[in-house]
């Protein structure tokens, strides 16, 4: 599973990346049209909340687990990428981890 989840993460960094730029590209604008662009109706406002969630959700297990890396990277990636990146190069680095 270790080299699943390290591709996963890959993919999880490329596919978002590349609708991020194709945004970014389109729209001429920086986080100041992107913020609003997240809630623009009811279905990109429900997919926002919905990854939020599960954000917070994701956060509070990596703080609270007992073993595993350090959280920080992981945030960042989240913030800065998104979950799809984010959680499965947790998964990746917590197995890691188990191996050594």
């Amino acid at each position: 599973m270790k080299q699943t989840y390290l591709v996963l993460a890959i993919l999880g960094a490329v596919v978002p990346i590349l609708f991020f730029l194709g945004f970014f590209h389109a729209e001429m604008t920086g986080l100041a049209g992107f913020v609003p662009a997240l809630f623009a109706n009811s279905a990109a406002a429900g997919f926002t909340a919905d990854l939020l969630i599960t954000s917070v959700v994701f956060w509070l297990y990596m703080f609270t687990a007992k073993a595993g890396p350090k959280p920080w990277l992981f945030v960042v990636l989240n913030l800065c990428i998104g979950l799809s990146c984010a959680l499965p190069a947790y998964l990746y680095a917590r197995a890691r981890v188990a191996e050594a």
